[in-house]
Order: C-alpha cells, then sequence, then structure tokens
C-alpha cells in the first residue's frame, strides 16, 4: 500500500499527483497566481470561470469582512435575514423584474441544478399535472456533479460507477431540431423541464439561434419549464449579464453561480420568473428545499458587492470589447499555426481546437500535456474537447491578452514540437 502523501485530496487529480507544489496556489492578484514552487502565472481560466472581476477586488472583500463582523451568521432556513433580502432583489434587478421575482439561494452550481429539479416537478404538481416528472439536458452538457446536477449531465464522466439515477433524465443532441421534436411527440405530456447551457461549457458550444426559437414554441406549445443554467455564462461571461437575456423570450428558471460572489465565496441562486413563483404563492406551496449556509450574510453581501462592482466597472461593455479582441486574437492564431483548426464559443468564453501531428483532434491525455505546454510557457488555462479553454476576467487590458496569446502560441507550437519528435523517436527505436 502507497503512502498517502499529504491531508488535503484535491479533486480531479489521480493521488499519484498529489503533492505538488507546482499546482499548489498560495495567493493571487489583479489576474495572477502565485504557486508554491516560486512561479507566477498568467490566470487564462478566471479562475474556474468565476473571478470574472480578477483577484483581490477591494469593495468584494469589505464587504464580506464586515458582514463576517456584523452578522457571522444569519439564516435563511424557517428565517430571513437582510443580506438575502438585498441580495435577492439585486438578483431581480439584473435579470429583469418584468419577468422575474423570486430568488432562491445555495451553494454550488450543482446544488442549483438540484434545486431547480425539485422546483420544476413540485410546479407541475401544483398546477394538477403529476405526471411530468421527466427532465430533458443536453448531450456534453455539465450541470455539476452533485446527485441531480450528476444526472442532468450529458457527458458520460462515471454516473454509472455512483449509482446516479437517471431514469427520469432524457438527454438530445443540442441544435439537433429534428431529435427535440422526435422526443416531444412521444414524451411532452410526461416532461416537467428542459435544462439547457446557452453556451455549452464543455467546448464553449452555443445553442443556435433556430434552437432556442423551438425550445421557445415548444415551451408554448407543451408547458413545460424552460431553466437556463446560467452557471458558467452569467455576469458578462458571452457579452451580455446574462446570456439568456438575447433569447427572444425569457427561461422560467435561471441559475447563476461561479461569477456570482467573483469567487470569493460558496454561492449560487435559483431565479424564479413569475409564473412560476405566483404559482407557489397561489397555493402557499412550501418547496422542500433548505441549506444551513444558503443565503447566509456573507455569501449574500459577496453577491451585492460582486454586483456593485459590475457596474462600476462598467465589466459587461468592457467583456463585450475583450470578447471583441479575442475572437479577433484567436482567429489570427488559426491563420498562423496549422496546429489550431478553429475557435468555438462567444465573448470571453472560448475554446481552440488543436490538432495532433496525424491531423487528428487531441485525445485527451494530449490534450492534457497541452495545458502543462501552455503553462510552462506562462499561462493557466482548461483543458476542453480537443483543445483548451480561454476564458479570460473581464478585467483584462491589453498587455493581458497579448500575453495570454502569446503563451497559448507558445504552447501549442512547443507541444508539437514535442509529438512529432516523441513518434519520430517511437519509429527509430
Amino acid at each position: 500500500m502507497s503512502e498517502t502523501p499529504q491531508a488535503l485530496w484535491p479533486y480531479l487529480m489521480p493521488p499519484s499527483a498529489h503533492g505538488d507544489d507546482k499546482l499548489c496556489s498560495v495567493s493571487a492578484g489583479g489576474h495572477r497566481i502565485r504557486f508554491a514552487d516560486g512561479r507566477e502565472l498568467l490566470d487564462g481560466s478566471s479562475g474556474l470561470w468565476n473571478t470574472n472581476l480578477g483577484y483581490g477586488n477591494t469593495a468584494i472583500a469589505d464587504a464580506i469582512a464586515e458582514a463576517a463582523r456584523d452578522a457571522s451568521y444569519l439564516s435563511a432556513f424557517r428565517y430571513e435575514n437582510s443580506y438575502a433580502r438585498r441580495a435577492a432583489e439585486d438578483l431581480v434587478e439584473v435579470t429583469g423584474p418584468d419577468h422575474y421575482s423570486r430568488v432562491l439561494f445555495s451553494s454550488s452550481g450543482g446544488a442549483a441544478n438540484d434545486v431547480a429539479l425539485k422546483v420544476a416537478r413540485h410546479y407541475h404538481v401544483l398546477i394538477g399535472r403529476p405526471r411530468r416528472n421527466l427532465v430533458v439536458s443536453m448531450r456534453g452538457s455539465f450541470h455539476g456533479l452533485t446527485f441531480g446536477g450528476f444526472a442532468l449531465t450529458g457527458e458520460d464522466l462515471g454516473q454509472r460507477v455512483y449509482g446516479v439515477d437517471q431514469r427520469l433524465i432524457r438527454h438530445v443532441s443540442p441544435n439537433e431540431i429534428t431529435e427535440l421534436n422526435t422526443l416531444m411527440s412521444r414524451s411532452a405530456s410526461q416532461i416537467a423541464a428542459v435544462v439547457v447551457e446557452p453556451v455549452l461549457g464543455t467546448g464553449t458550444v452555443p445553442l443556435s439561434e433556430e434552437y432556442v426559437a423551438e425550445l421557445l414554441r415548444l415551451r408554448a406549445e407543451h408547458g413545460f419549464l424552460l431553466i437556463a443554467d446560467e452557471v458558467a455564462t452569467g455576469f458578462g461571461r458571452t457579452g451580455t449579464f446574462f446570456a439568456s437575456q438575447r433569447w427572444p423570450e425569457q427561461p422560467d428558471l435561471l441559475l447563476t453561480s461561479k461569477g456570482l460572489t467573483n469567487g470569493t465565496c460558496p454561492a449560487s441562486a435559483v431565479i424564479a420568473s413569475r409564473r412560476v413563483a405566483d404559482t407557489f404563492a397561489e397555493h402557499d406551496a412550501v418547496l422542500g428545499h433548505a441549506e444551513t449556509q444558503g443565503g447566509s450574510p456573507v455569501p449574500c453581501a459577496a453577491i451585492s458587492a460582486t454586483i456593485g462592482e459590475m457596474r462600476r466597472l462598467d465589466a459587461v461593455a468592457a467583456g463585450q470589447a475583450l470578447g471583441e479582441s479575442l475572437a479577433a486574437g484567436l482567429d489570427a492564431l488559426v491563420a498562423e499555426v496549422p496546429q489550431a483548426t478553429g475557435v468555438t464559443g462567444v465573448g470571453c468564453f472560448r475554446t481552440v481546437e488543436v490538432v495532433g501531428p496525424d491531423g487528428c483532434a487531441l485525445a485527451p491525455d494530449q490534450v492534457a500535456s497541452l495545458v502543462a505546454a501552455i503553462r510552462t510557457a506562462g499561462a493557466i488555462v482548461h483543458p476542453g474537447p480537443g483543445g483548451v479553454q480561454l476564458i479570460p476576467a473581464l478585467t483584462y487590458d491589453e498587455a493581458d491578452l497579448a500575453e495570454l496569446l502569446h503563451c497559448v502560441r507558445r504552447g501549442i507550437i512547443t507541444h508539437h514540437e514535442a509529438l512529432v519528435s516523441n513518434a519520430f523517436e517511437s519509429v527509430t527505436v
């Protein structure tokens, strides 16, 4: 039996990789992260897509400190508190009070998806449709790793290993209208909700305008709830405060996390439309969900402060401009570097597709080594299917963006050279 190297059990890393100082961050500021091995790297991923305003925002830090001093814990469990009330009001204001009216707080994006499943199924019970318990999501989607979110997730991430129950989940291919209509013709009377990421986080694949229009038409025809999982796409990531604000009609539930507190506190929110909230109010119905930390003062203070900073910094407009520059830079990269074959995504939410020496998309282990090569060049990015994802903070300046693009370019070239060298050595041996 091998010795356990340390107390920390980090996420999504094999035990053989634990305890490596080059992967242990110690501090961060602006758009850079410092590591225990002494290196300082440019963050090209906004943390885990959540530090949309960069690291160390003092207004958010001050709001958190004040809440921790003045109201270290107040419950939203059979009680209310003023911090949660204010944060809910702020969220309704930025999403649109003409459509949205109530907010349920939770602690992560995955947990928000669990809450949304409960809301959708309970809603249909209240309106006399108790057989509506199926929920539809997209193949290739990611909705978290809690049991409800894991069931919704359309990637094969080992759900069977953990006994995740997907019997009431149906997966369809994104942007395939015929497949969606086939499912509706067979099961519409049983479908409680359709859950979509406006831009699939895995591969940053946007839903087409035609597909969104068909979802809205089918909602009107069949009466299911449309749920927008904006955990990744919210808070200016794609060029609007929320990506679904571009849709001709709004979803019934909007889920947000990640940028919600600029990454400072575990928090998420389920923002309910008037249609949904009014139904619960009319029946005086109690939703079967509660969390000890959901809606507590510190994360709620962070939410309100983050929204305030988004406004003060005009971060959505800044992100729009940065997204245009990023798109232009990536187009130039694809034109200059043969191994970079394409770009997907919207705004500051992009994937660069890369091929190997054989002209085929990189295998997962090759993507991992590409991420390492870009890291060696000086920037942190995360893997995507067949490439890497670039998700910079909205507060990047021109120099930050130029540095990120340089590191990605250099990483792709050196990675390709290493693959060619290894292939040559294997042939000669």
